[in-house]
């Protein structure tokens, strides 16, 4: 009997324990971000994006964020891309929507307000803009990988964050003459449950 009692008040500490160190929340911003590249005007561009995050600590200075985020990047078309790709494309506008799935590693460096965020985010484009695309061709990678970093602020349930994204492969599904990768910033607002 004693060791069915000693296993759950263990129990119940240990789900309390966790339970403090887990979130779970909602977040929206806005994306400030440009494809590079030859055949791409070189400015940035608005978006959004929209999801949900979870918050799963690791000790005291240590966590992981795992994020589900719906994330729309824009960009120009420049007059250099119908010399390359002998496509009728002339300052159209490109909107491309990604189910993006960051997975972040924070670190928290005053007490439990600041931390510094870094890690890896894998995006599943789900749709093109077939305006800009004419014919349906298939000129972006139906996957992006970007590494980001930035800092998120803690304001009791309130989460407030700015992070820089960086490409790391080639989106052009083209060929290779040109690569094309995304960069950008994010800032966002989140509201933990």
């Amino acid at each position: 009997m004693r060791t069915k009692i000693l296993l759950l008040c263990t129990t119940f500490i240990i789900s309390q324990a966790m339970m403090a160190q887990f979130h779970i929340g909602a977040k929206a911003g806005a994306n400030i971000t440009k494809i590079d590249g030859k055949s791409f005007n070189d400015q940035f561009k608005y978006g959004y994006h929209i999801g949900g995050f979870a918050e799963i600590g690791l000790g005291k200075k240590i966590g992981i964020q795992p994020e589900v985020l719906f994330n729309q990047y824009s960009t120009t078309v420049d007059s250099n891309f119908n010399h390359i790709y002998q496509h009728a494309f002339n300052g159209s506008d490109v909107k491309l929507n990604y189910l993006s799935i960051p997975i972040l590693l924070n670190y928290k460096l005053i007490g439990n307000i600041l931390s510094l965020q870094a890690g890896p985010q894998f995006g599943v484009l789900i749709n093109k803009d077939k305006t800009a695309l004419e014919n349906g061709s298939n000129a972006f990678k139906n996957g992006d990988f970007s590494m980001l970093g930035g800092v998120q602020v803690k304001l009791s349930s309130l989460r407030l964050s700015g992070r820089y994204v960086v490409g790391l492969n080639n989106l052009n599904d083209i060929n290779n003459q040109s690569k094309w990768k995304n960069q950008g910033f994010q800032v966002s607002l989140g509201i933990a449950l």
